[in-house]
């Protein structure tokens, strides 16, 4: 039997989670660029990069704690986003090919228009060409919590969409992170690797539903993952892959499927802990020596550009052509402006920007942080300015009632039906 938590959906805690943890990630990162240009930055840096612990492979050295923080927690954290990428095409807003149109449509325009707009900067040195996929992330936690702090100026649908297009946004990421930096494999780690995955799809399809056996198999996993060149948070996405869900149509957050409880047991750590600990380690750029011929070098200007610029024409524009060729429905409750707002809230890459930056140029400290410049530069402006358009723009006139009518739904099946959904309802 199904149980439901109350009037509460998975949809609706995640929202709130992810909400609450941007505003952390936001706090988090402001603290590292205040320690990194004080007093304290020596220590800042010596302490991230203390020895602390064996060499887990090679290719890393000895572990320090931003090791730990990128290359271990970092694997939870893609761990929880696999396993959110399962719920939403198991048993979610991506389940059927008419939910996922829009989302897929405009998660993809905006990772080409930013890859696009970087190359064009970069143009002349093939040295930054590796930082192409940089701009092409979004920051769900950061734009959620952006959204947010607008209280009830941002519809609901709104939010849903954020969240659909940055999980089809984290797909691509990770697909980039598994093909494009990866330098070398270790054929027997390769090997390894894939005989944990076969036991983790083998317990699956027996039936084991308790989750330590694949927790244990995840660490596993991440180790053999760790040994074979490819960065070892792939191991959490591919993890998540085989962790049991069950349908649950009109119970959308049943404590019987052994990934809700997962998931739910996740959440906070990362929301509050893990991603915020990733923007402490990571977001500190010490600007003392750092002149405008670094500032405006190719690379932070075609980041910045690439999420400022980039993700608004890819996001906003595809929206708007797939309506206007009737490949899709309008957003329900929203108007054009308060659209292009979230589609500027898009342009927020933090966490998973840092993150490629660091893979793309990881024999280069300068590049790095002048990367991390860029990212700052494009995700505040994209942050700032997407609030000013949805704070001041006219709201849609029938805004309060679907505020309603779709927080209903989210209660009562876990998710928002768009006009498509009604209409195929009607016919059965």
């Amino acid at each position: 039997m199904t149980q439901r938590r109350g009037a509460r959906s998975a949809l609706r805690d995640f929202l709130q989670s992810e909400a609450s943890g941007g505003i952390f990630l936001m706090a988090a990162a402001a603290l590292a660029m205040i320690v990194a240009n004080s007093v304290f930055r020596d220590g800042y840096h010596h302490l991230l990069h203390t020895e602390t612990g064996p060499v887990l492979a090679a290719k890393l050295g000895p572990m320090t704690p931003h090791l730990w923080i990128n290359d271990g927690l970092m694997a939870v954290f893609f761990l929880l986003v696999g396993l959110e990428i399962k719920r939403e095409f198991v048993d979610g807003r991506l389940s059927s090919w008419k939910q996922r149109r829009l989302p897929v449509i405009a998660a993809a325009a905006g990772m080409i228009v930013p890859a696009g707009i970087y190359l064009l900067f970069a143009s002349g040195d093939a040295t930054l060409w590796r930082g192409w996929a940089i701009p092409a992330a979004t920051d769900i936690a950061f734009a959620i919590g952006v959204l947010a702090l607008l209280g009830s100026r941002a519809p609901t649908s709104l939010k849903l969409f954020l969240t659909t297009v940055a999980i089809v946004d984290d797909m691509g990421a990770v697909a980039i992170i598994a093909v494009a930096y990866t330098a070398s494999i270790t054929g027997m780690a390769v090997i390894a690797a894939g005989l944990v995955l076969g036991a983790m799809y083998a317990m699956n399809r027996l039936g084991v539903r308790a989750l330590w056996p694949y927790l244990i198999g995840f660490m596993l996993l991440w180790y053999a993952v760790l040994l074979s060149g490819v960065h070892a948070t792939i191991a959490g996405v591919l993890a998540a892959m085989t962790i049991p869900i069950v349908k649950t149509p009109g119970a959308p957050d049943s404590e019987e499927s052994p990934l809700h409880r997962l998931e739910h047991a996740l959440h906070p750590w990362v929301a509050y802990l893990i991603v915020p600990l990733f923007g402490f380690a990571n977001a500190g750029v010490t600007l003392e020596g750092m002149g405008l011929e670094h500032i405006l070098a190719p690379l932070p200007l075609g980041i910045a550009a690439g999420l400022f610029f980039g993700k608004q024409i890819g996001i906003f524009g595809s929206i708007w052509i797939s309506v206007k060729l009737g490949i899709a429905s309008k957003l329900r409750g929203a108007t054009w402006l308060q659209i292009y707002g979230v589609a500027m809230l898009c342009g927020i890459g933090f966490t998973m920007s840092l993150f490629i930056g660091a893979l793309a140029f990881p024999e280069n400290p300068l590049l790095i942080e002048e990367a991390k410049i860029g990212v700052l530069l494009g995700s505040v402006a994209s942050a700032l300015v997407g609030f000013l358009v949805l704070r001041f723009v006219p709201q849609h006139a029938s805004q309060a009632r679907e505020e309603l009518a779709q927080a209903s739904e989210i209660d009562r099946d876990g998710d928002v039906h768009t006009i498509e959904d009604q209409g195929a309802a009607s016919l059965r």
